[in-house]
């Protein structure tokens, strides 16, 4: 059995406050960030705090090591697997940390039916964090925090004796950064960000539909050293007479009582002008259809005409 004192080099009869004050300077010293060959002394500092830390841990621990077997003829204790623990707070074997998940950043662009059928271009103006040039996006001078051991967060003890559970919780003190700032930049007064207008040339494809979402990676706002994705939420609006349902195309046309006269009548199409026959009975409650004049995608739909009367009196 591992004796949790000699790791964190205090006595027996130590108080919380002498371990925690050993703890914070063994962390610091060990932490991978600060010293690649530390990483099995920084588990191994790391577990015993994670025992001997805690009170009623601290407690049970020490019954154990009076009595390896405890009063129920067995090791009784169970600390975590800081092996397990080790790879969730560091990406690999080279001691990187996690960093917090960077939020996307969604805004809306609009498109109208004509550019959806043909595909188009844009320009997107929008508002977005950027790193502080004057700090590097730091927000100032940095220094491990010492709550968490700039780990970014703590191992808490739920529910007591055989169901005792560690649990991982973001460190309060440094809300889960895993760093505090002693000396705030001036130019962004410790946040590492700043507000800027940022202009993107985007390529929106055919057939592109209301709601829908496209991804544009590591152009949203900056956090915590990296930047995060852009989410372009589509809205897509009606334009001179012309709708999107689905697959299909849908033109409102209108007619005065001088149009009725004809035999048939032209309505513009995003591929060219279509020549439309009168219908021998004509209804306004049911749209002409036209078939594969819809948009093309995996299955082409048609183009349906809602006719509409105008007219004034006198």
């Amino acid at each position: 059995m591992n004796n949790y004192y000699e790791i964190l080099g205090v006595s027996k009869d130590a108080s919380q406050e002498d371990i925690k004050k050993a703890y914070r300077k063994l962390s610091l010293e060990f932490h991978p960030d600060r010293n690649p060959n530390g990483e099995d002394k920084f588990k191994e500092i790391s577990s015993a705090y994670n025992v001997i830390g805690d009170k009623d841990k601290r407690k049970e621990y020490d019954i154990q090591l009076t009595n390896p077997f405890g009063r129920m003829g067995g090791n009784q204790f169970h600390g975590p697997n800081m092996d397990d623990l080790f790879s969730q707070m560091f990406g690999g074997r080279h001691g990187q940390q996690q960093r917090t998940p960077v939020p996307d950043k969604v805004i809306e662009v609009q498109v109208n039916t004509l550019e959806s059928y043909s595909g188009v271009n844009k320009t997107i103006t929008y508002n977005k964090k950027t790193y502080c040039e004057p700090c590097n996006g730091k927000g100032g001078e940095r220094s491990a925090c010492l709550t968490c051991g700039g780990q970014g967060f703590v191992m808490k003890r739920a529910g007591t004796g055989m169901f005792t559970q560690i649990i991982k919780t973001s460190c309060g003190q440094c809300s889960g950064q895993g760093f505090t700032i002693n000396n705030p930049c001036y130019s962004c007064n410790g946040k590492g960000t700043k507000e800027m207008i940022d202009n993107l040339q985007i390529t929106l494809p055919k057939n592109i539909d209301n709601g829908q979402h496209l991804r544009v990676p590591n152009k949203g706002d900056f956090y915590n050293g990296m930047f995060g994705n852009l989410i372009l939420k589509i809205n897509l609006i009606p334009q001179n007479g012309f709708e999107k349902i689905n697959n299909d195309l849908i033109y409102n046309v209108y007619f005065n009582l001088d149009d009725l006269q004809k035999d048939s009548f032209e309505v513009p199409h995003p591929d060219g002008k279509i020549e439309v026959k009168f219908p021998t009975e004509f209804n306004t409650q049911v749209p002409l259809r036209i078939k594969s004049k819809g948009f093309k995608s995996n299955q082409i739909g048609d183009m349906f005409i809602k006719m509409n009367v105008k007219y004034s009196r006198g």
